[in-house]
């Protein structure tokens, strides 16, 4: 079987098109949230210098060449005249400056995973199999401190997270990471169908079957066995864009 490549890191042009493509996606899935909310992509070595979506631009309208291009420790950014979004700088450059094997990160608030960030127990439990991929694999970031305006809120972020390849931030939303960008968004979709079926099963009422820790454990190591299905997934999504708004790449 042929193995489905993600696109290399430092490869600025694919890496740009890739982070466009995932803001539309994502928009066609109604995780947009008016005009606010990021993504960003490391493209240097060390992580920190880094892509993220231009300020106050609507995800459905992104192309590649509107991405802005960054680095986590110019203090400088925030005086350009095409700063990012204050929030986007106070989170994105933390988590690129402290988590450099975090290479995307994609931070939005999803209806079904903000409404159960909002409950006091915000845990995906396993009762199905895409619940238990995040079985013990899943941050917790309890300590919202209001909308995202100082670096101090992005440096607790990432000190949350460790080496999980998602965050569940309570009051807030959810952000997910990868070694890629199409890893990180597959890892959206299925943070956001997970949270959708725990939002479903607690309206019934009734008392949820959840897997034993052994069970759960081992159908989350199957989908980490599935890299290749993670990346053809976005792969074939950008397939589907390719057809239908073709401009994203621009």
């Amino acid at each position: 079987m042929t193995r489905v490549q993600a696109t290399p890191n430092g490869n600025e042009a694919a890496i740009r098109a890739d982070v466009a493509a995932a803001l539309r996606l994502a928009c066609r899935n109604g995780w947009n949230e008016g005009v606010a909310n990021h993504f960003s992509a490391a493209i240097s070595a060390d992580g920190k210098e880094f892509l993220v979506n231009p300020r106050w631009v609507h995800w459905s309208r992104v192309r590649a060449s509107d991405l802005i291009l960054c680095n986590c420790d110019d203090p400088l950014t925030m005086e350009r005249p095409d700063a990012p979004d204050r929030s986007a700088w106070s989170i994105h450059s933390a988590l690129h400056r402290n988590l450099p094997q975090a290479r995307a990160a994609l931070h939005v608030h999803p209806p079904h995973a903000t409404a159960l960030a909002s409950l006091k127990d915000p845990t995906i439990k396993p009762i199905d199999q895409v619940t238990a991929r995040w079985f013990r694999r899943l941050a917790y970031d309890l300590a919202f401190g209001g909308i995202a305006s100082d670096t101090e809120e992005g440096e607790r972020i990432a000190r949350t997270v460790g080496n999980h390849r998602a965050v569940m931030m309570q009051n807030h939303g959810v952000t997910t990471f990868g070694p890629s960008v199409a890893e990180a968004w597959d890892a959206l979709y299925h943070l956001e169908l997970a949270a959708r079926t725990m939002v479903m099963a607690y309206q019934t009422g009734r008392e949820l079957a959840v897997m034993r820790d052994e069970l759960a454990e081992e159908t989350a190591c199957g989908w980490e066995a599935c890299r290749d299905a993670e990346i053809a997934h976005f792969e074939e999504m950008k397939l589907v864009l390719d057809r239908e708004e073709p401009d994203y790449r621009d």
